[in-house]
């Protein structure tokens, strides 16, 4: 969209940039800035977001919006894979994995429906084009840390790229479907417990200016959170910067319910460095394929295929006893061409490190990487606001507990993603239809809403919504006795 005036419809552009649809219902507000009005907003342009997206009518108005480029989520990001029923026999195997990685505070339900609907969404995503490793014609499976079988599909080591970028392409195809990148939402529009869309700031980059006229309203049938994790509120995390927890802040400011907050996962392995930024990761498939870790004399002290947490620990306990601010991470084990065709992305970025892994230890240290709670919501992704839904690692229905096993989280997006959307479909028609069902009709009684005038220091804002999570956090770690 370079070059094309911030939210006028731009024509059909070169390949790879975004046809934007008529959007029929902008109009200005009182003070000459846009509004919009449509039939669902989805924050966030990661697998939940997309697929959510993807998953709706039509015949729907779909507005998507992201805080940076829309590649720039954590979803691409995705390393190992995404797991998948094989066949019924492996069910209790897969059930029991998930809720011992979870410490068995997951919630039965949740886990059942994610496991039981992973066929269907591998045969969407094969549908959309994405490509899964493949030997002698036939889906090859992998396995990682916490489970005790192969069952998870890959595509090198960038699966969530593959996915993601797939899911992208798709919602550019889409008539219905408009996409603002750089355009962060900083409130939302609620009124009586029911939710009429969000508040929307253009260009986030420039989120500091202080000046209220790029702030407007995106009036909304149904709204969907699917804005990512928090690793922003930390110094070391393998998640983008800019993910700071915003579905969070505007969930407490409005007393939507959250839930498991002090469950934030750290990542055993990412690569060590002295440089600031995110932390890059080494995937847990790296260890499902044979790679040990060694302590500084050289000698194994964990089994490498246990849960995260307990993999985290031990790490943790034998920096301290080495007096190192990392452990070594060996693919001896594994043949240099399985390395560069299973993980040729890891490979290469090593070797900008200096590192090469078919030779060499790679130092690797805990980091920041998956946030199980979120704002809390049931199986249709429903939140308890009215007219209001979560997805995605925003969202918490329980279904990681307290710790997530490996590669779940691709699947568990996509599985309620697509909950949501049919969840939503049935309960709205289009804009200029009446009738529908669990959802307002519109904006009648929401004058007064929108109030640009708060948002002026949006540094302030976005400050004061860091500590407002961070707090929670904290409070949920004390009264879970962490």
């Amino acid at each position: 969209m370079s070059g094309t005036p911030e939210f006028m419809v731009a024509p059909f552009q070169a390949a790879g940039a975004f046809w934007m649809p008529k959007l029929k219902m902008e109009k200005k507000n009182a003070g000459g800035d846009m509004e919009k009005e449509t039939d669902v907003v989805i924050v966030g342009t990661g697998a939940a977001g997309l697929f959510c997206a993807l998953q709706l009518p039509e015949s729907m108005e779909i507005t998507v919006i992201t805080k940076e480029d829309a590649e720039n989520s954590d979803s691409f990001l995705a390393q190992g894979g995404i797991c998948v029923l094989r066949s019924e026999d492996d069910y209790e195997s897969y059930f029991e994995d998930t809720m011992k990685a979870g410490h068995y505070r997951n919630n039965r339900e949740s886990v059942e429906m994610m496991i039981r609907s992973s066929r269907g969404i591998i045969d969407l995503l094969l549908g959309y084009g994405v490509e899964f490793e493949r030997r002698d014609g036939e889906l090859a499976y992998t396995r990682e840390g916490g489970h005790s079988k192969p069952r998870i599909l890959f595509h090198e080591d960038v699966t969530g790229k593959e996915i993601t970028g797939k899911l992208l392409g798709q919602a550019k195809k889409r008539g219905n479907i408009s996409i603002y990148e750089q355009t962060e939402m900083i409130d939302l529009l609620c009124k009586g417990n029911v939710c009429y869309g969000i508040v929307a700031a253009r260009n986030a980059s420039e989120a500091r200016t202080g000046k209220e006229e790029g702030i407007f309203p995106i009036w909304a049938k149904q709204t969907v959170l699917a804005c990512g994790g928090i690793g922003g509120l930390y110094p070391h995390s393998t998640n983008f910067a800019h993910l700071t927890g915003d579905g969070l802040a505007v969930a407490l400011r409005h007393h939507v319910k959250l839930q498991d907050v002090n469950f934030v996962q750290i990542h055993p392995t990412t690569l060590y460095s002295v440089k600031p930024g995110r932390r890059f990761l080494i995937s847990e498939s790296v260890r499902g394929e044979g790679a040990v870790l060694y302590n500084a004399r050289m000698e194994r002290f964990v089994d490498e295929l246990q849960p995260r947490d307990i993999v985290t620990a031990a790490i943790e306990k034998q920096m301290e006893e080495d007096g190192k601010p990392y452990v070594w991470l060996s693919m001896e084990h594994i043949p240099k061409e399985d390395i560069l065709s299973h993980f040729p992305n890891i490979y290469q970025r090593c070797l900008e490190e200096g590192y090469d892994v078919a030779e060499e230890c790679i130092p690797v240290v805990p980091g920041q990487h998956y946030f199980m709670g979120g704002v809390q919501s049931d199986l249709e992704g429903r939140t308890s606001m009215g007219c209001l839904y979560a997805v995605g690692e925003t969202s918490c229905n329980g279904v990681h507990g307290a710790n997530r096993l490996a590669s779940n989280s691709l699947l568990e997006s996509l599985v309620f993603a697509r909950r949501a959307a049919l969840d939503i479909a049935s309960a709205l028609k289009p804009v200029g239809q009446k009738g529908e069902a669990g959802s307002h009709s519109g904006r009648t009684g929401t004058e007064g809403l929108f109030q640009p005038w708060k948002y002026h220091d949006r540094e302030k804002l976005q400050q004061e919504n860091k500590a407002l999570v961070q707090q929670e956090i904290e409070r949920m770690r004390k009264t879970d006795g962490q």
